[in-house]
């Protein structure tokens, strides 16, 4: 059982842990897979090891708007909350990478959180860590300016020379393409970027 990038199961109870062992299946999924839909009643949790998953949601009137990445070592809180209570999911998840992983079924994950104190304490700590990310996007779409989340979002990318589409920008912002190709061009104007074919350099 390859999750060691779940540090919680140090600490998992024995009996839990036994009982984990027997009841994950390893997964591995290509990239732009659809796991669920926004809709969908999620019958498994995946224990994501390897690559990264996108989590967003949509409507007839808004483009996409992503809610957050998941990677290695996370587990959903909108696969989970849709699991446990057996309602709809409130976001789409798509795998933007190859994934590696671990999936748990419905009755194995209710079971395990009755065993075991640590995997209870753990699913509260992922809604604590979420809520915080969702509440600073919610603030930064309702009162920052879209050109103001491009640079700020630009200068947390570890290079200056950053590899991404204006489409895939957009995405990440929760915006258009024509309007974040519209405010890249007015940020080239102003010398505060340079654009390249797929890449924006952060000058």
């Amino acid at each position: 059982m390859q999750l060691t990038s779940y540090p919680f199961l140090n600490n998992l109870e024995p009996e839990a842990l036994r009982f984990l062992e027997q009841h994950i299946k390893p997964v591995s999924i290509p990239k732009n897979t659809l796991l669920f839909y926004q809709g969908d009643i999620c019958e498994n949790i995946l224990w994501l090891t390897h690559g990264e998953v996108r989590l967003y949601t949509q409507s007839d009137s808004i483009e996409d708007i992503t809610l957050y990445n998941l990677k290695a070592g996370e587990q959903c809180i909108v696969n989970t909350a849709s699991l446990l209570s057996q309602t709809d999911a409130v976001a789409s998840a798509e795998t933007i990478t190859d994934i590696e992983g671990y999936l748990i079924d419905v009755e194995s994950v209710k079971q395990l959180s009755k065993m075991s104190d640590v995997y209870q304490s753990y699913l509260f700590s992922l809604y604590q860590l979420r809520f915080e990310e969702l509440t600073s996007l919610i603030n930064d779409i309702k009162f920052k300016r879209l050109d103001t989340r491009i640079v700020e979002w630009l200068h947390k990318q570890p290079e200056n020379m950053i590899e991404i589409t204006h489409e895939a920008l957009a995405i990440k912002l929760g915006s258009s393409r024509v309007v974040i190709s519209r405010l890249l061009k007015e940020l080239e104007q102003k010398g505060t970027v340079t654009l390249h074919r797929g890449k924006i350099e952060l000058l």
